[in-house]
Formats: structure tokens, sequence, C-alpha cells
């Protein structure tokens, strides 16, 4: 299971066709949607597999919502759950209500394991900052000896006027050179290694809870995010949809769970997924405002 070109569905209003433009729109921070260009990265997902999805996960996520509300015994619930004792809607209905509740505890029993490979140095040293229910293992630079090492090239330099283009593939193509030069004289690889650039592509493995992964995604995969970890958690997003698409629908844009962006970088809503807190904020108190000049109060259902 791989994820290549295809993703599934996506919260993102850059996924579909350009929309018309009407007038020149200033320069903001959102990107253009990486999935649009091939940057050679993978995502595999190493386990579970669909089947082991299908027939463990769910029930397992279901025992430990239920356990904390019944007389039963977890294995008595899990017994009746994986047997198809119980239905898959109903229990399908209390894992989203626990988890919208942010019951997150009940969702840290179930795992996820990733082959990540062909992304950047820029990327691993985001990635590996998540740390609470994630770990990773990655290529080392110090006991690989490279002889090709590969490198990410971004789409803006890749744009970029040809002479910024040929200036960066040339300091690149010096560095990576200059590498082999330092190992071929006897430099030990850890030394020679501090020529390499942050475009130097790196493997990991990543294993990550159901919590710590929804989380990730909802910060990854909002469009305020470096264009190259928000490529990558697409990916992620689509292999675990190839398992279980119940499990995928709740990998989103955090402010789709919020149901407001907050975004320092999105107060002018250029991104219109959700609209931002302080216009909602904003709205709320005129609202409340308009009530009181009327002799009423606004109440919160």
């Amino acid at each position: 299971m791989t994820a290549e070109a295809t993703q599934p569905p996506a919260f993102q209003p850059d996924s579909g066709p350009p929309a018309p433009v009407t007038a020149p729109r200033e320069k903001t921070a959102i990107p253009k949607n990486p999935g649009r260009r091939e940057l050679g990265m993978k995502a595999t997902l190493l386990f579970p597999n669909k089947e082991i999805v299908e027939q463990y996960y769910v029930p397992l996520i279901y025992t430990a919502c239920r356990t904390c509300y019944s007389e039963l015994t977890p294995d008595d619930i899990f017994d009746r759950a994986a047997t198809g004792q119980i239905d898959q809607a109903k229990m399908q209905k209390l894992i989203s209500g626990v988890i919208e509740s942010g019951h997150g505890s009940t969702i840290e029993h179930v795992v996820f394991t990733f082959g990540i490979s062909g992304v950047s140095r820029t990327l691993s040293h985001q990635l590996v900052r998540h740390r609470a229910g994630v770990a990773f293992d990655q290529q080392s630079q110090r006991y690989v000896t490279f002889k090709g090492a590969s490198t990410m090239l971004p789409a803006s330099i890749e744009d970029a006027e040809p002479e910024l283009r040929d200036a960066y593939n040339e300091q690149i193509a010096g560095s990576m050179d200059l590498y082999g030069q330092l190992v071929g004289a006897g430099i030990p690889g850890e030394d020679a290694r501090f020529v390499f650039p942050n475009a130097t592509r790196t493997n990991l493995v990543m294993t990550t809870n159901l919590r710590a992964l929804i989380h990730m995604s909802g910060l990854r995969l909002c469009t305020m995010a470096q264009w190259e970890i928000r490529r990558l958690f697409q990916l992620i997003r689509h292999e675990i949809f190839q398992v279980s698409p119940f499990l995928g629908s709740f990998l989103a844009p955090k402010c789709v769970a919020l149901g407001y962006c907050d975004e320092m970088g999105n107060r002018d809503e250029h991104c219109p997924i959700r609209p931002h807190k302080d216009n909602v904020l904003g709205a709320w108190a005129e609202k409340s405002k308009a009530a009181k000049a009327a002799g009423r109060e606004l109440t919160v259902k």
C-alpha cells in the first residue's frame, strides 16, 4: 500500500480547479497545493493491513470507549465487538462521539507504522519534533556512506528565473561533490556530512497511535503548513483511507474539528475552509449587542 499521486478527498480549498480570478490579489501565506507536483517522496503503511484494521481496530477502540461506561469486562466487550455481535454502525457512532468529546485516550490503543522515504532533512527536522505518542527511526548520515545522495528541489526554485535555478543546482551539486571528495580522502563520513544541505533526502520509520496521528494531521494538513510536510500528511491520510475510511475521516486540518481557524496568518480568510476565530467572535459580539439592544440575551445551545 504505497501512496503516490492519488489521494482521498481532502479538506483543501486548492485541491480542485482554480477559481476564476476577477482581480489581482495581494500575495498571501497560503502555498500552492503540493499534491500537484511529483516530489519523489513516499509514505507506505507498513502495519497494520486492511484485514487487521477491519477485524480488530474498531472493536478495540470501541472496547476502550465502552469499558468506561459499562459493567461488562473488557474481554467480554471485545469478544462481542470482534465477532460481529455489535453492529459496526453502532460502534462507529460511539467512537465518533467519544473522539469529538475529546476523550482521546480511547484511540491511543491502536497504532500505525509508516515507511517514509525521499523526504528532505528540512521535513524530518519538523517531523521529529512530534514526540508524544510517536516513535521514529531515521536513516543515519553518520553510518551510511552515500555514493549518490539525492536532494529535494522546491517548486518555487524550480519555477524561478533560470539563473537562480542554475545557481541552486550548482550549489547542491558542489556540496555533493565535495562530500565525495572528503570521503575519498579518508575523512570520516560523520564529518564529511557537515557539507550536506537541508535539501538532502532521508528515510524514516514512524509509528504513531491514532490520537497522535490525528493531532499531527490537524497541524500538518493545514494550508498554513510548510508545503513538503503537508504533502507527506496527504499521503499518510491516503494510506489510512485505504485500510479504513472511517478512521481516515478523522485526519483533517484542525479547523475542521474546531469549527474555526485559529491561524494568525489567516485573519484575512484567504483560506476559506473555516472562518477565522476573530471574525467568529466579532460576529457573536455584534449579535449579542443587537440582542441586548432588543432587551434579550443570546444563549449558547
